[in-house]
């Protein structure tokens, strides 16, 4: 599994602006210097963010980027989303809309439990939970496992 560039880079813009506070605008450019992203990417992931409802945005002084809802109701399943679409697809499709046969037959499960996990554990961390560090137990406990690094 691949995590983009747009998705990190939102996951992050999106922490910054928690880590704001309830409410607080920042420009592009201060998301962008609080994360070392590149602005003009940045820009154009922010208008994802906005047009997705994750994100507002306010023209002049005192403008800027806020979050749409408080940080404990945004997973980061919704920021990926928002910028990569569905968070699992095989071959551009969803995995139930998929089918094998012969020895393949019970690849299709295999696919569903790859989205389920995934879907375990970004929709369980909002970016509250994110910013505080104070990640779900469940997800604490795979960061933990001895083979989590494990490259074979």
């Amino acid at each position: 599994m691949r995590v983009s560039a747009k998705a990190d880079y939102a996951v992050r813009a999106c922490a910054e602006l928690a880590a704001g506070g309830a409410g607080a605008a920042l420009s592009l450019d201060a998301l962008a210097a609080g994360q070392g992203l590149p602005a003009s990417f940045l820009e154009r992931i922010l208008g994802d963010l906005r047009r997705a409802g994750v994100v507002v945005s306010a023209r002049g002084r005192g403008g800027g980027y806020r979050l749409a809802r408080p940080a404990d109701q945004i997973t980061l399943a919704d920021v990926v989303r928002a910028v990569d679409g569905p968070l699992v697809t095989v071959r551009d499709a969803r995995p139930p809309s998929l089918s094998y046969d012969g020895s393949a037959t019970a690849l299709l499960d295999v696919w569903v439990a790859l989205r389920t996990s995934v879907r375990d554990v970004l929709d369980a961390v909002t970016l509250a939970r994110l910013v505080s560090g104070d990640l779900p137990p469940h997800v604490h406990d795979l960061v933990t496992r001895a083979d989590a690094w494990d490259n074979p």
